[in-house]
């Protein structure tokens, strides 16, 4: 950050290339939505470049990056919250005359695999959803391994045990949830 600050272009595309999936992979699972999570990613590498001379050198940097993050989430929640949007991918769905092109890829599973994966995914993203947001956060940065309990209290704005205790809550509840799926494939909301 002190290169960065003195103007340092390789250093910043450093910095970036060293976090951008970690914030990438954070935002996406807080937006559900992979596309919008690049561009809040962007966001917060232009607040990060933006910020570096306010940034505190004593602080760790990982702590401070995935609070940009978390703020620019929760600000394009409440966007969505206030401004709804209709999906444009309905409008690119295949038809009779237009089928969809397939190209097939070795590396990936076959597609009763691909379908049971995608619908796990599916399933612990939508039992995600329905945590608190600060739990949401807490677990999805412990998950990251990026930041230890003390970084991700700052993150969330508690106290060390008040997060510990949001984290196992946050995984006791989806344990709660998936339990009965996991067991008999059937979802219950």
């Amino acid at each position: 950050m002190r290169k960065i600050r003195r103007g340092d272009r390789e250093a910043f595309a450093t910095l970036v290339d060293k976090y951008k999936q970690p914030v990438i992979n954070f935002t996406a699972r807080i937006l559900n939505d992979s596309h919008e999570a690049e561009d809040i990613a962007q966001n917060v590498f232009i607040q990060v470049h933006k910020a570096a001379d306010r940034y505190d050198v004593s602080a760790r940097f990982s702590t401070w990056l995935f609070t940009i993050a978390r703020n620019l989430c929760l600000n394009e929640l409440r966007r969505r919250s206030r401004h709804p949007a209709e999906s444009m991918d309905a409008n690119l769905e295949a038809d009779e005359e237009h089928p969809a092109r397939q190209i097939e890829d070795a590396s990936v599973p076959s597609p009763p695999d691909a379908a049971m994966h995608g619908e796990l995914k599916e399933k612990i993203q939508s039992a995600l959803a329905t945590l608190p947001e600060n739990q949401r956060t807490a677990l999805l940065l412990c998950q990251q391994n990026e930041l230890s309990y003390e970084e991700i209290a700052k993150v969330v704005g508690s106290s060390l045990s008040a997060t510990k205790s949001l984290i196992f809550r946050a995984r006791e509840t989806l344990k709660q949830k998936l339990k009965p799926y996991l067991r008999t494939g059937e979802w219950k909301d």
